[in-house]
């Protein structure tokens, strides 16, 4: 197989699997007015938000490592910043962390325009501009070892472990072995998991930092659960992963680690942050979907593959979201929110086959094939993080 995809080249980093112009507010108080540019601007995507202000500390710190992240991801070619001008996180800011980068990036504030009227207008002008700079890239062939692949899985049951994550794993293994990168996450469902992972570290300092940041997130999670008045609200495991099988945090975490291949994991990178180099990394996030999701796309992730047993229709906007399963059931009622069904390997066929089979699908998305969350519109999957 020719492992090479088809992207668009960026003046820095990676290549965009898409060619877009992004539409950031800085705050929730902007999020009319970039939502109104963008659904007035074909190829435009508007990123609204119910944070921005009214945050402090590490709370505040993880937003602006998100719309930053997700401000300086390759596949917008540009971005309309919409400030309202009174907010915590300055428009400035973003601006200026998107412009180190050498794409283009436009700034507009709601209270200097006068309203919201001309605020609005004044966008439109600004992403059309961009959309047409946009539209005359085309896509260049570039080697795997240009790609950043996300992983992820949700709506777990039995399958999920045993079919779909291990196909997942074996792409993961062919991206880092062309000198790509990819980057697991869900720390709150590696659980149970964490001498396997650390075990796995390329050097003992990236060995305890896998320990310290699955210890840490247990600590949280049991500070938040210690009240006796919310126990009863404190299950990991949802009432779908039960009936597909999955009951112990610890079952879906041994399950889960599969889709992170078998190789060495080369570091531990926090909300926000990008890899520093080649190789598997481990991004400190929650496991809820959309905040995980976001999480790889801040880190630069240019594609999700996204396992799910039990079925899930959820994407990303600007990203494809590529969904496999590992029940074939599952496929065939679900046929068209699903990319790629791995249930063949519940029935005797090999991990290596199905997976040679995935990763033709992932670079034939990564090179312009829309997936079925892309077909169908759904971007549900973007949820800032909180403390």
């Amino acid at each position: 197989m020719t492992k090479t995809f088809y992207g668009y080249r960026r003046s820095q980093g990676l290549p965009g699997t898409r060619n877009l112009v992004a539409v950031i507010p800085s705050v929730f108080c902007a999020n009319t007015v970039a939502r109104r540019i963008a659904e007035q601007v074909a190829g435009a995507v508007a990123f609204c938000h119910p944070v921005g202000c009214s945050q402090v500390g590490l709370d505040l710190e993880l937003t602006t490592r998100g719309l930053k992240g997700l401000g300086r991801h390759p596949n917008f070619y540009g971005v309309v910043v919409v400030g309202l001008g009174c907010e915590r996180f300055r428009p400035g800011e973003l601006k200026a962390s998107i412009a180190e980068t050498g794409k283009p990036v436009e700034m507009l504030v709601i209270q200097e325009e006068g309203d919201t009227l001309r605020a609005i207008e004044k966008g439109i002008q600004h992403a059309g501009r961009l959309v047409a700079e946009a539209s005359r890239q085309t896509r260049e062939a570039f080697p795997l070892s240009e790609f950043c692949l996300g992983l992820k899985c949700g709506g777990t049951d039995a399958t999920s472990g045993l079919a779909a994550n291990p196909a997942l794993g074996w792409v993961t293994d062919q991206v880092v072995a062309s000198g790509g990168r990819a980057i697991f996450t869900e720390v709150t469902e590696l659980i149970g998991a964490e001498q396997l992972l650390s075990a796995r570290g390329k050097t003992p300092d990236v060995a305890g930092k896998i320990l310290t940041t699955i210890g840490n997130m247990e600590k949280r999670l049991s500070a938040a659960t210690a009240s006796r008045e919310v126990r009863h609200r404190s299950a990991l495991i949802s009432p779908g992963n039960e009936d597909g099988g999955v009951t112990t945090v610890a079952e879906k975490a041994l399950g889960g680690i599969y889709k992170a291949g078998t190789g060495p994991i080369s570091g531990v990178v926090g909300y926000g942050e990008t890899p520093a180099g080649p190789g598997l990394y481990l991004l400190d996030c929650v496991g809820h979907d959309g905040e995980a999701v976001t999480g790889l796309v801040a880190s630069g992730c240019q594609a999700v593959v996204f396992t799910t047993g039990r079925g899930t229709p959820t994407g990303f906007p600007g990203v494809p979201v590529i969904k496999i399963t590992g029940n074939g059931a599952t496929y065939e009622r679900m046929k068209f929110n699903l990319d790629f069904n791995a249930g063949p390997i519940m029935e005797g066929a090999s991990i290596a086959e199905v997976g040679a089979g995935l990763l033709g699908k992932v670079l034939d998305i990564a090179s312009g094939e829309p997936s079925r969350a892309e077909i169908l519109g759904h971007d549900e999957l973007f949820c800032i993080t909180r403390i």
